[in-house]
């Protein structure tokens, strides 16, 4: 048992250099340092002090000597202390205990995007686009439509007050989806009928799944008179490339009647669920 590093099994080599028959005033190491004092210098049996020689160039390898050798002189280097190569982790050893929290920071991350819920997120710099603002949703409100008597008309509410995705149509009415916004959308409608009497009304939400309409959701009120404010919300089925959500009016008046522009009562809206 070992308290610590265990020690090396092996023996290290490469530990002095010995240099004979040189009539310069400078050797080649074979190891790095990092100064002088990292080694010592032995001429002719004669350790040389620190201050009489100097280490210089890529990796502070050649050593200049105080006075130029002959070929006769043996000059031996050991080394005290040596820069030792990095050694880097095996792949899959660096584990979330051994980073300390917060030491990753934006910049050692590399400049790409990632896909995160369907939203692109830019990495390399603050990582935004995370939240409610990236599910596709929306809101408008306000339609001046004319109402029919016994026709369902499609209602535009030409108001957008936010979409996300850019996916609400303000000329048609129709919210439709793309092939990256596909999947199940909560819809909610609103609207408000001008003043009334004894009449029936109905507010109806629909989609179109590629090849026709389908009434999905249909509220409906009898009034004796007054205004009529018929709601709906409902979960709609799994919406795909170029499906479409909108909402028709619907009265029996035996006339015309108008929407009321109120952005409280005259609203669509709905957002993703999944």
């Amino acid at each position: 048992m070992y308290i610590g590093q265990q020690p090396s099994t092996t023996f290290d080599s490469g530990i002095q250099d010995r240099f004979t028959g040189l009539t310069t005033n400078t050797v080649t190491l074979t190891h790095d340092i990092s100064s002088e004092v990292d080694i010592l210098v032995v001429w002719n049996n004669i350790v040389q002090d620190s201050s009489t020689y100097s280490v210089g160039g890529v990796g502070n390898k050649t050593l200049t000597l105080g006075g130029t050798l002959s070929s006769g002189d043996v000059v031996t280097v050991y080394y005290t202390n040596r820069v030792m190569q990095s050694v880097s982790p095996t792949a899959g050893s660096v584990q979330t205990l051994s980073i300390n929290d917060g030491a990753v920071t934006n910049a050692k991350l590399a400049n790409s995007s990632v896909s995160i819920n369907g939203s692109s997120v830019s990495l390399g710099g603050s990582i935004t686009g995370i939240g409610e603002s990236n599910i596709p949703n929306f809101h408008a409100n306000q339609a001046s439509t004319s109402i029919s008597n016994n026709v369902g008309v499609t209602v535009v509410y030409s108001n957008e007050v936010w979409d996300t995705a850019s996916l609400y149509n303000t000329s048609t009415g129709k919210f439709t989806v793309t092939s990256a916004t596909t999947g199940y959308y909560l819809i909610y409608a609103g609207v408000k009928f001008n003043v009334m009497s004894s009449n029936r009304v109905q507010l109806r939400i629909l989609y179109n799944n590629g090849s026709s309409n389908i009434t999905f959701a249909l509220t409906e009120i009898q009034i004796s008179s007054g205004y009529a404010a018929p709601h709906v919300a409902v979960v709609v089925p799994l919406l795909s490339n170029g499906h479409y959500v909108y909402t028709e009016a619907y009265q029996n008046s035996g006339g015309t009647i108008g929407l009321s522009n109120e952005v409280e009562g005259t609203y669509f809206g709905g957002f993703k669920l999944g």
